[in-house]
């Protein structure tokens, strides 16, 4: 029999939103951090570019305002939008005072540009490594707080209810090859006043991705399951430059190579941009990753290179020496023979974040009572269509603290909980091959039939090969249901496979060209139908509504 136990609060992920959460939550209650693999292993960590933020005065956190909702193309929420670059400054001089270092230069915090920004207000660390460094400085506060515990390589395999809200998690072990004795002695039913699901994005359920392995949706699938709403799952942004080379994994070149000077260019050595848009490299990143998508479109289907060019700097800023401005992307471009400031790097668009997740308010609730949401996992609409670049730590920052804060003033109460008579086995390794044979499957299927160009007969073939994919699991998991087996790949598929069914069924019914979702058969903007957000309910419907 597993386990039972209590906690005030329990925060499913680590990090940026899940620890800025914890912080604040474990100043009036004892609070769980769960997390899938180490602490540091999370899509704040590989976060390179930097952190957003107005420190200018009022008119800079206008402009921020305007850059955030130009880029959502015409369905930010404006709400969301204001908090964000209200409260930002407040946040990341919070962040700055327990301990985060940003680059300086001249004693002053030195910012860049990125794309579809009015002007340079990106900080980073370390050049290239912000994510790190934020996740490094939330961790060690973290540590201090004797309120906080952590469950390290643990999963939430289930939300439970009673009385009409959330009132506890079921945990289990998330290191590969626990023998029986392990995975029974380790199933816990933790009950809570509130749960948090701060575990971040998809990016998984795609074939191309920038997105670290742990990036397999199930915050977001746990709370569909449980009857939550979701909310703009068609719109997944598509990073335009991942590194693009055969044998190497599809690694991130930050925005901040554009917004330091790079050009892109196709195999003719033709600088393009100009063709899609006034912005040229600085564009929103759909319209960037698009035009990188049609540049590198050969004749039947073939593939042909496009390239990040960095020499042009040289002629730009003299001064600037691009390998310690970026010295993370340089190291891993060693390797490869490739150096920013001599060679063109081949690139390509890459799943880089889910715009939509678990719908919330503006204080991270969800439409389930006791549950809560904040960062990449939830939808508050502050990106509206299309994240701005570098808006993503700080959306995390503030609204992981907004959603503590209501954890706090909603006082629910702890309700008992019971242990759950299970006692699970481990897949044979056959079944487990059986289960990375599907999700590879899924993740070919997604990136074909619901990339970055889309249409209704390719999204209805994903809708069946998802399908399908789903039938696959679900018979794997009834063969096992009088041995009650399990395992952390087929708790990741069977999240992937419900992620991947709202992007397609929401792809599907927004029948219209906006933001990071592209329709060649509905090439346009619609909003007289469409200026609206998706809502996927627990019916399986999607609606649209107004915010």
């Amino acid at each position: 029999m597993a386990k039972a136990t209590q906690v005030d609060f329990l925060v499913m992920g680590a990090g940026v939103a899940g620890l800025r959460a914890a912080v604040e939550l474990a100043r009036h209650g004892e609070v769980l951090v769960v997390t899938k693999e180490s602490l540091s292993e999370s899509n704040t960590h590989y976060a390179q570019g930097g952190i957003a933020v107005a420190t200018e005065g009022d008119e800079d956190v206008a402009l921020h305002l305007e850059d955030t909702v130009n880029a959502g193309d015409g369905i930010v929420y404006r709400p969301a939008a204001e908090a964000l670059v209200l409260e930002g400054p407040v946040r990341v001089a919070e962040l700055m005072e327990w301990g985060a270092r940003f680059d300086t230069e001249a004693g002053q915090l030195h910012r860049t540009r990125e794309g579809a920004h009015s002007l340079a207000r990106i900080l980073h660390s370390s050049g290239d490594a912000t994510g790190a460094e934020i996740s490094r400085s939330l961790v060690a506060f973290a540590r201090v707080h004797k309120r906080i515990r952590f469950a390290e390589w643990t999963m939430v395999t289930g939300l439970v209810s009673s009385g009409g809200r959330i009132v506890a998690a079921d945990l289990a072990p998330a290191g590969a090859g626990e023998s029986a004795a392990d995975l029974r002695k380790a199933h816990t039913r933790v009950g809570a006043r509130a749960i948090l699901i701060a575990a971040g994005g998809a990016g998984q359920v795609y074939s191309d991705t920038t997105n670290p392995a742990v990036a397999t949706g199930d915050g977001i699938a746990l709370a569909a399951q449980a009857g939550a709403e979701l909310a703009d799952m068609e719109f997944y942004q598509f990073h335009p430059t991942a590194l693009s080379l055969p044998g190497a994994p599809r690694f991130l070149l930050s925005e901040a190579l554009r917004g330091e000077g790079a050009y892109l260019r196709n195999d003719r050595g033709e600088r393009f941009m100009e063709r899609y848009h006034p912005l040229l490299e600085l564009a929103p990143r759909d319209v960037v990753a698009r035009a990188i998508a049609r540049e590198g479109m050969g004749e039947a289907g073939s593939a042909r290179p496009v390239y990040l060019d960095m020499r042009p700097i040289r002629n730009i800023a003299r001064n600037l020496d691009l390998h310690r401005r970026f010295p993370g992307i340089s190291r891993f471009l060693a390797p490869y023979s490739l150096d920013l400031a001599r060679d063109l790097i081949p690139i390509r668009p890459a799943a880089h974040y889910l715009m939509g997740g678990i719908r919330t308010d503006l204080a991270g609730r969800t439409s389930l009572g006791g549950l809560y949401a904040a960062g990449e996992a939830a939808c508050t609409g502050v990106h509206g269509a299309n994240r701005l670049a570098s808006n993503s730590l700080l959306e995390g920052l503030v609204f992981g603290a907004r959603a503590a804060q209501s954890m706090l003033s909603d006082g629910l109460p702890l309700e008992p909980v019971e242990a759950t008579e299970a006692e699970p086995e481990p897949l044979s390794a056959g079944e487990e091959a059986q289960v990375e044979a599907l999700i590879a499957q899924l993740q070919a299927d997604m990136w074909a039939y619901a990339g970055l160009l889309r249409e209704e007969p390719t999204l209805r073939q994903g809708i069946a090969a998802q399908a399908a994919f789903d039938a696959a699991l679900q018979n794997l998991a009834q063969q096992n249901l009088g041995q009650c087996k399990t395992s952390r790949r087929l708790a990741e598929a069977l999240a992937m496979s419900r992620v991947a069914h709202a992007i397609l069924h929401s792809a599907l019914a927004r029948t219209e060209s906006r933001g990071a979702h592209f329709r060649n058969d509905h090439p346009k903007r619609d909003d007289q139908r469409f200026k609206k957000h998706s809502v996927l309910g627990r019916d399986g419907r999607v609606g649209f509504e107004e915010w």
